[in-house]
């Protein structure tokens, strides 16, 4: 990005301009304004996670790891800022064979957000990676109980939710 970019607004116009190009799929572009916009607001958390987002998109997530932890590492996100940026860390980690720092992560997600499926699912995913396979399919049994709405699967909800249990007990 050329001076005369960053130059012509302030920090909230510039991330807006770079989301936009994310969002329009000019993903390069994005990912060097952010880049900038990083550089020139290293302690911004909004910033580091739309340039972590950036580089996931374009399929560079080591590259996107620094900015994710540096978006989660204190205040600064919103609610719904915060879990993107819990699962794509959760996600991106496990992508790259990180699956303790994956089931770290998403184990914080899910703490911090109980009720959100993804964050619940994604960290499944990684449990499996690290061969817990009980409390990922107990996790998953779960979610299915409580969120499908197949009429087979609510029909035998109470049976689904009593095996998920039952796994646990056997861990």
């Amino acid at each position: 990005m050329d001076e005369i970019d960053m130059a012509g607004g302030g920090r909230d116009e510039l991330l807006a301009a770079a989301v936009r190009l994310r969002e329009e799929g000019r993903h390069e572009q994005a990912r060097q304004r952010l880049l900038a916009l990083a550089a020139r607001y290293p302690e911004d958390r909004e910033v580091a996670y739309q340039t972590a987002w950036a580089h996931d998109v374009l399929g560079r997530e080591a590259e996107a790891v620094p900015f994710y932890e540096r978006g989660l590492d204190g205040p600064g996100l919103t609610a719904e800022d915060r879990r993107g940026a819990f699962l794509g860390l959760g996600s991106t980690y496990r992508v790259l064979g990180r699956y303790e720092d994956a089931v770290s992560t998403l184990r914080r997600a899910v703490a911090e957000f109980p009720d959100d499926g993804a964050l619940r699912t994604f960290l499944a995913m990684a449990l499996f990676h690290t061969e817990d396979h009980h409390e990922a399919m107990r996790l998953l049994l779960t979610l299915v109980a409580a969120t499908s709405e197949d009429p087979q699967v609510r029909r035998y909800r109470r049976a689904i939710e009593q095996y998920a249990q039952d796994l646990w007990a056997t861990v």
